[in-house]
């Protein structure tokens, strides 16, 4: 039987926390370009650009324009949530259509009467209590990745 792959989160969610991170440990330091980034990170720059227009839309980061311009978060990365960043680049948590966090999006026809409700009900609540009291600042105390484990970077601050 062949291994199904199949995540919670897109690509979107993937790529916009990991640029989430390089702009929270950049915090206080300037602007960061997303061509930095995505040489960094090995990101598509067209992708990058429609991420941080929608963390833009929602006041998690700021841009400046100009030579040594770019963007930056919006707020400290200990006043961040992962939460807010996921449902910036997602949109509602759901697992299943029958449980997601914004009840207009609802579209089961079982409704409350699904035996499998419960289920996604309290995946959805176990996904969304974890995102919400993940701080960004949280991820930055882990140690970057080193050489030995992927492709490493180091940001400079010039």
């Amino acid at each position: 039987m062949a291994l199904r792959e199949k995540a919670l989160f897109s690509s979107r969610a993937e790529y916009g926390v990991r640029l989430m991170m390089m702009l929270g440990r950049q915090y206080g330091n300037g602007p960061l370009s997303l061509a930095r980034v995505s040489e960094a990170e090995e990101l598509p720059l067209p992708y990058l650009e429609q991420l941080v227009a929608a963390l833009r839309r929602d006041g998690l980061v700021v841009s400046h324009r100009g030579v040594r311009g770019g963007y930056e978060l919006a707020r400290p990365p200990d006043r961040i949530t992962m939460g807010e960043v996921l449902r910036s680049l997602e949109g509602p948590i759901m697992p299943m259509v029958c449980a997601t966090e914004d009840e207009a999006e609802m579209s089961c026809i079982r409704g409350e009467y699904c035996s499998a409700q419960l289920l996604w009900t309290r995946i959805r609540d176990a996904v969304v209590g974890v995102l919400d009291s993940t701080l960004l600042s949280d991820l930055l105390a882990q140690p970057a990745p080193s050489e030995g484990h992927s492709r490493g970077w180091t940001l400079q601050v010039v």
